[in-house]
């Protein structure tokens, strides 16, 4: 079943809502009603998910705060509907909203048995923080968007460019170019008419190799800004060709989808990032790449520049 991320406009929906939060989050500790919420709930964005007969079965919300950060709270789940993927669900539309503000990175405070779910979705641990109602909790933070300025990011996005050209000649081939990076979002396009089959629509290798390349280019980008060097290499993927590209089609990445922690090519080890890429016309989703990429440190930093 698919699942709808809204926000609360009925004051049904913000009954529903708060009373959520407290049953996930403070009646189990015997809290009060009322502490479910703070003084920041009319300044906050407000995200949740109904099922089809009117339940709510998820809630999140969001506030900003100083120096381009946003901060996750009040994360719940109703407990029937548990293993769906729906915090998943909230937590992204809650991150698109956080780019949306113009945000950078993202913090939380996470209760120990959530570690691993957000861990799985690129939040990094930070520092132990005090128990709250005797839980252990730790700050996580992720990254929305990449350090630099429009300035870098051009010259970064020229530098990509033209090693894919040099370096691998099919990339030029397929005349493959960027044509957006925002520091989130890297979008790349290859025409139609170099990468046509005999059915006049866009051959599936050419379709594989954008995406592929796509995601191989978000990574390269994440260690320019990180002042790091790694050999970065495809170790496996998946892909779903969804409709017929008849048409020039966008591959898109965003840092949101990626997966691991680069900055461990510091201390020599090899790394591994999930990412996945979408080859999109419009609205529709034309072809959906799941890949496993992993970079060998390099003996040489670069600088960021």
């Amino acid at each position: 079943m698919q699942y709808q991320v809204t926000s609360p406009h009925s004051a049904q929906d913000w009954l529903d809502y708060y009373q959520l939060r407290y049953q996930v989050l403070r009646e189990p500790w015997g809290q009060p009603p009322g502490s479910e919420q703070d003084e920041l709930e009319a300044s906050s964005a407000h995200r949740m998910v109904r099922a089809a007969d009117g339940q709510l079965l998820a809630v999140g919300r969001l506030h900003q705060l100083a120096d381009g950060w946003c901060q996750v709270r009040y994360m719940a789940v109703a407990e029937s509907a548990r293993g769906q993927g729906l915090g998943a669900l909230v937590l992204r539309a809650l991150e698109q909203q956080g780019l949306a503000w113009g945000c950078d990175q993202l913090t939380l405070n996470a209760r120990e048995n959530a570690f691993s779910f957000y861990q799985k979705l690129g939040y990094k641990a930070g520092k132990p923080l005090a128990p709250l109602y005797g839980i252990a909790h730790q700050q996580m933070t992720k990254r929305l968007r990449l350090g630099g300025d429009t300035a870098q990011f051009t010259r970064w996005c020229a530098n990509l460019q033209q090693t894919w050209h040099q370096t691998i000649p099919l990339s030029a081939f397929m005349q493959l170019q960027i044509t957006q990076f925002d520091g989130n979002l890297l979008a790349c396009q290859a025409p139609l008419a170099p990468n046509k089959n005999l059915h006049h629509t866009m051959f599936a290798g050419s379709i594989y190799s954008l995406l592929t390349l796509t995601g191989w280019g978000l990574i390269w980008l994440q260690l320019q800004a990180l002042g790091l060097q790694g050999d970065i290499v495809l170790a496996d993927a998946d892909i779903r060709y969804l409709a017929p590209v008849q048409q020039d089609a966008r591959a898109q990445v965003q840092l949101l989808d990626a997966v691991g922690d680069l900055t461990a090519l510091t201390r020599g080890r090899h790394v591994r990032q999930l990412l996945t890429v979408r080859l999109t016309e419009g609205d529709r989703l034309l072809a959906e790449f799941h890949g496993r990429f992993v970079v060998k440190p390099a003996t040489v930093a670069v600088s960021a520049g």
